[in-house]
């Protein structure tokens, strides 16, 4: 880095160079696995990395970021990326290295080297959590991208991928979070069947997103609004408010009457037009922001 922060190399021109063609390998999964690295493309996922990155380095844990290749245009543009690229290995790049390196076609002029940063399920748990999204054999990496950014937007505390799951460092999954990746917690390889026992141990309801459930959020949500602003004192098939994981199946085959079997409730989100489904990436945020608008409402007010 010069003075101003910037990288002060001459910028990568050659795209067949050595180090070019490395960092490119990381859109294969074997690449990630063996060097425990993903790639982050595009300045909203860069610059949620960073932010990571330096408020790990301020709590004296390891950074996530390991390295920054920026074309100049890029950092005109966004020059806040000069100071958050602090303390990693930040260089210059043309965009025909760019180009190289990136899994999209045309890359948005930015592109970082990150670590692996999925937790244990256990540090999940034990941090007392009240809403989670669990992907069971969740294969696409669009949708399950979409869900972890649903997830984010509605106050999730961590998304579960069993071991079936896509690998959600693939790059088309990591874009598809649009930075919410390295906002929450994260969790992959879980076996569903010890996530479930280890919720109810915890005192974590189960449900299971289900078209198919004899539970109807809407009604659910309906009652649990009446109870909490009224102070009714009906109780309910299941509480919303309580602390929930959310099962989310199979794209194609949705969940397996296995994992159907570990959830307490199975619940549909209505449809009232002529759709035959919602899609997986819209019905996870409807029920994630059931849960979360429950847990948010305020609780009744006794009358004078």
């Amino acid at each position: 880095m010069n003075d101003t922060g910037r990288p002060q190399d001459l910028p990568l021109s050659n795209p067949r160079a050595d180090r070019v063609r490395d960092v490119a390998k990381l859109a294969g999964r074997p690449a990630r696995l063996k060097r425990g690295q993903f790639l982050a493309e595009g300045p909203q996922a860069v610059r949620e990395a960073l932010k990571l990155h330096q408020q790990r380095l301020t709590d004296g844990a390891p950074g996530v970021v390991t390295e920054v290749f920026a074309s100049a245009a890029c950092l005109d543009r966004f020059p806040e990326f000069e100071e958050l690229a602090e303390g990693t290995n930040a260089r210059l790049a043309t965009d025909d290295v760019l180009a190289a390196m990136a899994d999209t076609v045309n890359p948005q002029g930015i592109i970082a080297v990150c670590r692996f940063i999925d937790v244990a399920l256990e540090e999940v748990l034990d941090a007392g959590p009240r809403l989670i999204a669990v992907l069971c054999q969740v294969r696409d990496p669009g949708n399950a991208g979409t869900v972890l950014r649903a997830a984010d937007s509605a106050g999730a505390d961590a998304v579960i991928l069993t071991g079936s799951s896509v690998d959600i460092y693939n790059p088309k999954a990591v874009r598809s979070t649009a930075g919410s990746l390295f906002h929450l917690p994260v969790v992959l390889g879980a076996d569903v069947t010890e996530l479930a026992e280890a919720c109810r141990a915890r005192g974590i309801g189960i449900l299971a997103a289900d078209g198919y459930g004899s539970l109807n959020l809407d009604a659910l949500q309906d009652g649990n609004a009446r109870r909490r602003l009224t102070g009714d004192s009906t109780r309910s098939a299941y509480d919303l408010e309580k602390p929930t994981a959310w099962l989310f199946g199979n794209e194609a085959q949705g969940l397996s009457q296995a994992e159907l079997d570990l959830a307490d409730h199975r619940v549909a989100v209505p449809v009232y037009g002529a759709a035959e489904s919602l899609n997986l990436g819209t019905a996870a945020t409807v029920c994630l922001y059931a849960s979360a608008r429950s847990q948010h409402l305020p609780a009744a007010v006794p009358a004078n």
